[in-house]
């Protein structure tokens, strides 16, 4: 059955993830919590599943059109010229190499996870009371980490500089974000700015991760959902993509440029304060 006061609901939760997904807060722990304050009506335990991972391929689309440049592993033939081949490289030169190489590494991070998430993701519970202890605990671990790292120079300034060895250390992290509550950017950053990368090159390889990682979750719960989904459900979930990447492609650049000139204490502590608010909402019972 199609519910107007649904419509709303989706809205606040499109906006809440093309927000969230960029900032490492957990956008599946917002959504989780103001799904648990505000219920969608009449709609089957199989759509929420599927929802909360599936609207995030909005927000995917979003950072694919805007790093499209740096994104896209091939040229034009006709523009295709060798700037950023190595001298006297037998690759072609309407493949750029680095982008590539940066794919490649991309996906040596995101296996540890996929493992994880197929031996285990079914398993962790998604409450309340993990949410709020993982938000309290990460946020924590964002504040020490950034008063640790306050008279570090990062040894990794650019993106491109990250090899197959950090690469893979951040993927080990990723391991971690199965747990609802604990943010996947937030585990790419935290591993990145404990092995030495900037902050800037952290956020980076994080929007990188999110596009196979985003793709591959959705994929995976329309897939055991069995697309199983009604028409009012169907309009539901395309509406919250489309907020979603709405939503995204207005704030990715300027989350950018505050990482630029910010350290990541503030989102410790706004984790540690919403982790304490939902524990709070708990002992009152109104979630």
């Amino acid at each position: 059955m199609f519910h107007f006061l649904n419509l709303i609901k989706i809205l606040l939760l499109g906006i809440l993830e093309g927000i969230t997904e960029w900032l490492p807060v957990s956008s599946t722990g917002h959504m989780l919590l103001l799904n648990r304050l505000w219920p969608l009506q009449d709609v089957s335990e199989g759509f929420w599943e599927t929802f909360l991972y599936v609207i995030q391929l909005g927000a995917i689309i979003a950072v694919v059109i805007l790093f499209w440049k740096r994104m896209w592993p091939f040229r034009r033939p006709v523009a295709a010229a060798a700037d950023d081949q190595a001298p006297g490289s037998k690759v072609p030169s309407w493949i750029r190499l680095p982008v590539i190489q940066t794919w490649l590494k991309v996906v040596v991070a995101c296996i540890p996870g996929a493992i994880a998430e197929f031996a285990i993701g079914d398993l962790v519970p998604e409450t309340m009371p993990v949410i709020a202890a993982m938000l309290i605990l990460y946020g924590a671990v964002f504040v020490a980490l950034e008063l640790w790292n306050a008279g570090r120079t990062p040894k990794i300034r650019k993106m491109g500089q990250i090899d197959y060895r950090t690469a893979l250390l951040i993927g080990l992290f990723q391991v971690l974000a199965v747990v609802p509550g604990t943010s996947r950017s937030g585990m790419t950053i935290i591993a990145a700015l404990i092995l030495g990368v900037s902050r800037v090159a952290a956020v980076e390889f994080s929007f990188f991760i999110a596009v196979p990682v985003m793709l591959g979750m959705s994929a995976l719960k329309l897939i055991k959902g069995g697309f199983a989904l009604t028409g009012a459900e169907v309009v539901y979930l395309l509406l919250g993509m489309a907020v979603a990447f709405i939503v995204s492609l207005l704030v990715i650049r300027p989350i950018l440029n505050f990482i630029k000139k910010h350290d990541f204490k503030p989102f410790g502590y706004y984790r540690i304060g919403l982790g304490l608010l939902i524990f709070l909402l708990l002992i009152l019972k109104v979630i």
